[in-house]
Order: structure tokens, then C-alpha cells, then sequence
């Protein structure tokens, strides 16, 4: 896709980022929710100032997921035995807590439906809004790309390259957290490998398909294609691609034959004699080669030159390959720092 002159997060407020929970705090319980809004800051680093605040431990510092540093972001937290009229006066930098409820448990990562985002685009483009909202409805009708952005293979894009060298002699760092972040970049770059030779077919589904049921998330393997072609093109099923591990659901017939050249690409060995570095697991999974944009808006921007997009994501997916997707590549000016976070920047996506 042509690339275009718009340039990303040239501010936080350039670049918002609402957390949609999976559920409401109820009210009552040992643990209070914190609804926190942050600027320029990244999850662990506000749960930090937020433990210290609490006097508890970090790791008792519930959140659903990681957002992004360089935004202006709203997510919800939980801290343990604190009282909620306490937490509304904590004083925390570049962060607020706008409100806190109290629950029964602490928040665990993955409890969010996924995010709403409002992002502006400033600069010329190179195709006009009415392309650009044609675009869209076809995005709403097919799906997009549920490729893994750029910022999951870390600052200087080897956190995959580190991955096979760390399978390949056995020696994972220390840290373990950082040897997961460095498996999960290496996981994601096989599954961006298969779902970039079945771009064209992402609204489709072959036989022998592992397909994902989207209202329950089940998983079964295609065996009728005509019958569940007309499901997929109804948006009720998608073919999903490989997260490699001892226990993923492997495809059949012609789309086995094709995830495994792409295993043998990045040499990988058969998922069953998978030898891990001590302290470390791979179970693997499926990942659904497309989602589905929620009310995606495109509007001109009211002074200058440029756009806001608005749209959801459910939880998992990149709002940047969204962007891509649409108006093509645009230009990050955003600082350029690592963080706290692990290997790289924080992921710019929708968990």
C-alpha cells in the first residue's frame, strides 16, 4: 500500500486509549478497582507509584493488560485491602484515579473485552475520505489483518531472532520474564508468516482449518468447506493460524502441509519434541487470522491537516496494523525510548 505523509502520536492527546473491562467491580470485597488515567507513562510504572501510595507489593497490583507509554490511556487496576475514598486522594505522576469500586478479587491480565482508541493522524494522505470510509466498510465487512505489530518484536526488531537463538542452544536470560517476552515474539513472527501467505482468503476457510467460533470462541476443525465458507462470509467463524507449543491444535490436509513449511522455515522442530530452556513453557494456541473493527469512524480533523479515527478492537489485536490496513504507512512521533516493560517498547495494541 502506498505510504502517506500522516504522522502518529505527535502527543499523548494525539493518541487515546479506553479500556472496555470484561466486567464491572460489583461493589463490595477485599480488593478496590482504581480506574487510573495516565499520560506519558507505561502500566508497570504506574503500578509501582500506585503500590507505593497503597503500601502494598507490586505484585499484589492487579490490571487486565499493558498500556501504551507514549498516550493518553484509562484502565482499570485493582489494589488489595485498600479503602476506595483513600484511593481517590492518591497523588501519582502524570496519572489520576477518576474513580474506585470495590470487587471481590484481584484483576487478573486478560479480564478485558478489548479498547476503544481515538487517534489523530496529522498530515496529507495520498487518498481522499470517501476512499478512505469505502475502506473502512470493507474492514467491517471482511475483517482485518490480526497480524502482530511491529512493537511486539521489540525496539530493535530482534526479539524473534533472539528466540531461535535461545532454543537453539538452550541458554535462556536469567530473567524469565524477559525469555517469555522473547518466546512470544518468536511465536508471533510464525504466526504473521502464515497469515501472510492466506491474506487474500482471511474472510474464507479451507479444509482442514482449525476454525474459531466468534461468539464463544470454541474451536473446531473444518470438514465441510462450502458449508462453512457461507459462515465465515457471515463473519459467525474464522480460520485462525498457529501460536507454536506442546499443546496446539494442529490443522489438517493442505493448511497442515502449509503451517509446517513455515515450521520447517524458521526451524522449528515437530510441536511434540519441543525442548524448551529450563523455567519455561510453551503450550501455544490458536489466534484467529482476523477481528473484526467495532464502529470505525474516520472524520477531518477540525483545524490543520489530517484525521481522527475512532473505532474498538477487541482485546489482543493492533490498532497500528489497523492504521496500516487503512491509510497505509504512516510515521511514528512518538519518542523513541525503551521502557520499562521488557524487551523493547510496550505493544501498541488492543491488551
Amino acid at each position: 500500500m502506498t505510504a502517506t505523509g500522516y504522522a502518529l502520536r505527535s502527543s499523548p492527546e494525539d493518541f487515546v486509549v479506553i479500556e472496555e473491562p470484561l466486567y464491572p467491580p460489583s461493589g463490595q470485597g477485599g480488593h478496590t478497582f482504581v480506574y487510573v488515567e495516565k499520560r506519558g507513562r507505561t502500566t508497570e510504572q504506574v503500578v509501582r507509584d500506585l503500590a507505593r501510595a497503597a503500601g502494598v507489593s507490586g505484585r499484589d497490583v492487579g490490571y487486565a493488560g499493558r498500556k501504551d507509554r507514549h498516550a493518553l490511556t484509562r484502565q482499570w487496576l485493582s489494589l488489595p485491602g485498600v479503602e476506595p475514598s483513600e484511593a481517590l486522594r492518591f497523588e501519582l505522576r502524570d496519572a489520576r484515579v477518576l474513580e474506585a469500586t470495590r470487587h471481590e478479587h484481584k484483576l487478573k491480565t486478560g479480564h478485558l473485552r478489548g479498547n476503544r482508541f481515538e487517534i489523530v493522524l496529522r498530515g496529507e494522505g495520498t487518498e481522499g475520505l470517501e476512499t478512505l470510509r469505502a475502506r473502512a466498510v470493507e474492514l467491517e465487512r471482511r475483517g482485518m489483518p490480526n497480524r502482530y505489530g511491529e512493537q511486539r518484536f521489540g525496539l530493535d526488531g530482534d526479539n524473534a531472532e533472539r528466540a531461535r537463538r535461545m532454543l537453539e542452544t538452550g541458554k535462556a536470560p536469567r530473567d524469565r520474564r524477559a525469555a517469555r517476552f522473547l518466546l512470544s515474539a518468536l511465536q508471533s513472527e510464525v504466526f504473521n508468516a502464515v497469515l501472510a501467505e492466506r491474506l487474500e482468503e482471511i474472510d474464507s476457510v479451507e479444509l482442514g482449518d482449525v476454525a474459531r467460533v466468534e461468539q464463544s470462541g470454541g474451536l473446531f476443525w473444518v470438514d465441510d468447506p462450502e458449508r462453512d465458507r457461507a459462515r465465515a462470509a457471515a463473519f459467525e467463524i474464522s480460520a485462525t493460524g498457529p501460536i507454536f507449543g506442546t499443546r496446539m491444535r494442529a490443522p489438517r490436509a493442505g493448511v497442515a502441509e502449509l503451517e509446517q513449511r513455515i515450521f520447517d522455515r524458521f526451524g522449528l522442530p515437530a510441536l511434540e519434541s519441543l525442548a524448551l530452556p529450563r523455567g519455561l513453557r510453551a503450550r501455544g494456541g490458536r489466534r484467529a487470522l482476523r477481528v473484526r473493527p467495532e464502529a470505525l469512524e474516520i472524520e477531518p480533523l477540525e483545524s490543520g491537516a489530517g484525521l481522527r479515527v475512532r473505532c474498538g478492537l477487541p482485546a489482543g489485536s493492533y490498532v497500528t496494523v489497523l492504521l496500516e490496513t487503512l491509510v497505509g504507512a504512516t510515521r511514528d512521533a512518538g519518542p523513541r525510548s525503551r521502557s520499562s516493560d521488557g524487551p523493547g517498547e510496550p505493544r501498541v495494541s488492543s491488551g
